[in-house]
């Protein structure tokens, strides 16, 4: 009988693929101590995905320093994923959103550096935020609930080379950008933010058809047009909100914890006080800068929106969060626009 028992046990054993994701771990938003536990890559160090994981990319994209981002989403298998105009995808619970940050032009012998991987995991619970920092052979990340910071440099467009002191965020901060009405909350996936063509097994697709094919969004979904803000050659109008949107709108749109400056970003926006035209700070104090409103058409000088982003002190700088260095290409952006205004 034991004997039987015994064969059973290891026939069972068998049967479960060792390789496998565990649906049921991020269901029940479990961490486990490394990244590589998840089994989301085939090769961890070159972040090759596992084929139940696909990568994704986004027109705009949150500036971090100027870290290279790579993003991955899991969808367990049979699942759909909702949409609503104008709001983030819906992903179903055991969904996982995994992001890690590099430096691609380092003054090391790592380059790429990698540095962090944040995983937003779909629960039963709600959604969970973790990061795993990488150790230094680039061999593994791993669970830091506390966050952490790594001093590196890089080179950057124009062959400067830049110091930065990285920041990983400890479970807590992931809030102040990744909540609405008291829930986190993915930022990026939006439709509208997603509509660009990439190559699977080489060959070119929009992702939004290939969501489509793989089962997990519906063929005809609405959404408005946003572009990348990059791009010099696009209308500039077009290039600071689609700016806005990505950078400022997921604290400052109804229900984030911007919510009570009366200040809106988001894209879909078009009252022109609730963007900041002629409108009033609710507090003032030194970031106002003494200045009157948030945004003064054609004088980029005189709009506090602007000020503050161009600050790096720790109480006035916008975002407050997330950056040790000044976006200039995005303050470029906006003051271009204001001035146009």
């Amino acid at each position: 009988m034991k004997f039987f028992r015994s064969i059973l046990l290891v026939l069972s054993l068998v049967s479960i693929p060792i390789t496998a994701i565990d649906k049921q771990a991020h269901i029940e938003g479990k961490f486990f101590p490394k990244l590589s536990d998840y089994r989301f890559f085939k090769d961890l160090t070159s972040q090759i995905p596992a084929d139940e994981v696909l990568p994704y990319e986004l027109q705009s994209d949150l500036f971090s320093d100027y870290t290279h981002k790579q993003r991955f989403v899991y969808v367990p298998p049979a699942m759909k994923v909702g949409h609503e105009k104008n709001k983030v995808f819906m992903f179903p619970v055991g969904s996982v959103l995994i992001k890690t940050f590099s430096y691609q032009n380092t003054m090391s012998e790592l380059n790429p550096q990698l540095l962090e991987t944040r995983l937003l995991i779909h629960s039963e619970g709600g959604w969970k935020a973790v990061s795993y920092i990488w150790n230094e052979d680039q061999s593994e990340a791993y669970l830091s609930l506390v966050g952490g910071t790594i001093q590196t440099s890089f080179s950057d467009e124009d062959g400067n080379i830049r110091s930065v002191r990285y920041r990983a965020p400890n479970k807590n901060q992931c809030k102040e950008c990744h909540q609405i009405n008291a829930s986190l909350t993915p930022i990026g996936p939006k439709a509208r933010n997603m509509n660009l063509t990439l190559s699977y097994d080489d060959k070119p697709q929009n992702q939004l058809a290939k969501w489509h094919d793989l089962g997990w969004i519906d063929q005809d979904i609405d959404f408005m047009k946003m572009i990348n803000y990059s791009r010099l050659n696009e209308d500039i109008e077009d290039r600071a909100r689609a700016y806005l949107e990505i950078n400022c709108a997921h604290c400052h749109i109804p229900g984030g914890s911007a919510d009570t400056t009366g200040l809106y970003l988001m894209l879909e926006e078009t009252n022109k006080k609730s963007l900041g035209f002629y409108k009033k700070p609710v507090a003032a104090g030194k970031a106002s800068f003494n200045l009157k409103y948030s945004i003064v058409p054609k004088k980029p000088n005189q709009s506090i929106l602007l000020r503050r982003m161009e600050s790096m002190d720790p109480g006035i700088m916008m975002p407050e969060s997330g950056r040790a260095l000044k976006h200039a290409e995005g303050i470029e952006v906006i003051s271009e626009w204001i001035n146009s205004l």
